[in-house]
Formats: C-alpha cells, sequence, structure tokens
C-alpha cells in the first residue's frame, strides 16, 4: 500500500509500542483500518469525482485516531494539517461512519449483554463529562416576583 502523506510516514516511522501508545491501536490494526478506508473511497469515486485536496485517505484515519486517543481539539488538529476544523469534522465522521458500516470495528449491541451464554466479563460505562443540574445560586433572585399591591377594580381603587 503506496503511504503518500508525511504525518503518516512520520508515524510509521516510530517502533511498534510508541505506536500503540500515540494513537491507541497497533499498526497492524491501523493497515486494517487503512485498507477498508480505501475501498470505501475507491468505491465512493468509481465513477470519478474530485480527487482529494486536503488530506489523504490515510490522514484522515490519522485525525480520527489522534482525536480519539488525545481528545484534541479540532482546531488544533486543523492546525496541524493545514485546513479548516469544519473539514477536520467532517474527516472523523467519515472515518467513523465507514468503519461502522464495514462492522468489523462495530462494538456488540446492549442486546448481548442479556444473553449470559456471551456475557461480558468487564463492562465499562464512560461517564465523563455529564452535566450535573444543581439549581444556582442566584436562581432565586432570577425567579422572584416583583409585589404588585392588589387592585379590587380596573381603576387601582
Amino acid at each position: 500500500m503506496l503511504i503518500q502523506s508525511e504525518h503518516v510516514k512520520k508515524a510509521l516511522g516510530v517502533s511498534h509500542r510508541p505506536f500503540k501508545r500515540l494513537f491507541g491501536v497497533k499498526r497492524q490494526t491501523f493497515f486494517d483500518m487503512l485498507e477498508i478506508m480505501q475501498e470505501a473511497y475507491e468505491q465512493l469515486h468509481k465513477f470519478g469525482g474530485k480527487p482529494p485536496t486536503k488530506l489523504f485517505v490515510e490522514d484522515r484515519l490519522l485525525v480520527m485516531l489522534q482525536y480519539w486517543r488525545e481528545y484534541r481539539s479540532m482546531e488544533h488538529l486543523a492546525y496541524e494539517y493545514n485546513t479548516v476544523k469544519s473539514y477536520i469534522h467532517k474527516c472523523i465522521v467519515w472515518v467513523e461512519d465507514t468503519l461502522a458500516r464495514d462492522g468489523t470495528y462495530r462494538l456488540q449491541g446492549k442486546k448481548i449483554l442479556v444473553d449470559q451464554e456471551n456475557a461480558p466479563k468487564t463492562v465499562a460505562i464512560d461517564v465523563m463529562e455529564h452535566r450535573i443540574e444543581r439549581p444556582k445560586k442566584a436562581r432565586r433572585l432570577l425567579f422572584r416576583q416583583a409585589k404588585v399591591p392588589y387592585c379590587k377594580d380596573a381603576d387601582g381603587h
């Protein structure tokens, strides 16, 4: 497989352990994902179309892995790859959807947990960054009603 991207060439230049630490997947898994991405890209452009002007397919995969592993902001990734945030977001979503559609890297659903035969030994639940709703200290000031004198008739008498 021909790698055209300088970013990916640099990433593949490191040994196996640092690669796994940096991107969260083994080198072979990266190449398997890249093969799926290349096939999807060729299928998408089999009737022609605009060639990639900003990021190669391998760059898109690397961006997605960096976003997942380091949770870097899209602005930082856009700066590093010399593009804009919206294009980085579009690339991440495309890679995620393509890999999910392929099914190789899809997580099993909730129904598999009900089946005791295939029950996993460990279940991890991500609860980070969940907003906790608490009343604010100044909330009573916001909802304080203005005191209006009681009026018997329309004239106020």
